[in-house]
Parts: C-alpha cells; sequence; structure tokens
C-alpha cells in the first residue's frame, strides 16, 4: 500500500494530471464506488487516491495499473478520451 511518508505533493497541478484525476473519479463514481473501496481495492491509501483525483501528484505505471485492476478494465481504458 502506498503511504503518505513516501508520496510528496507537487507545488503546482499541471493539466495532464488534473486530467487523469478527473478520469479516475469519473469511472470510479461511475462504479457506484468510494474512495476508500477503490483504495482498498488499489492496495492505495485514501488519502493518496484523494491527492491523484485532485490532481496533486501523476500517479507511476504501477499505480495506473493497480487502479485499472482494482476498476476491472484494461489500463489503456483510463486514456481512451486523452487528447494531447
Amino acid at each position: 500500500m502506498v503511504t503518505m511518508q513516501e508520496v510528496t505533493r507537487r507545488d503546482y497541478r499541471s493539466a495532464d494530471a488534473e486530467w487523469f484525476g478527473a478520469t479516475i473519479r469519473r469511472m470510479r463514481e461511475g462504479r457506484g464506488l468510494t474512495q476508500a473501496q477503490l483504495a482498498e481495492a488499489a492496495l492505495l491509501s485514501p488519502t493518496y487516491l484523494g491527492i491523484l483525483e485532485r490532481g496533486e501528484n501523476v500517479p507511476t505505471l504501477s499505480v495506473i495499473l493497480q487502479l485499472a485492476a482494482a476498476l476491472q478494465i484494461h489500463p489503456m481504458e483510463l486514456f481512451r478520451d486523452y487528447s494531447a
């Protein structure tokens, strides 16, 4: 599980981080999950998931894979609507 001692918040929010966070929130809410439920399924702390959803940090590939598995989707689904 990711703990808060391991996570730093960025001094700024990038548009990409905010977009990814909104995507995670939309998918989580669409499945009727709370942050705590998704965090537990993804082996993350609820606090860290909140940080991601607010776009305050950018997840690693490992975290992206954990979130996709917890949402029971292919990781590419997390980026389907992304445009650079």
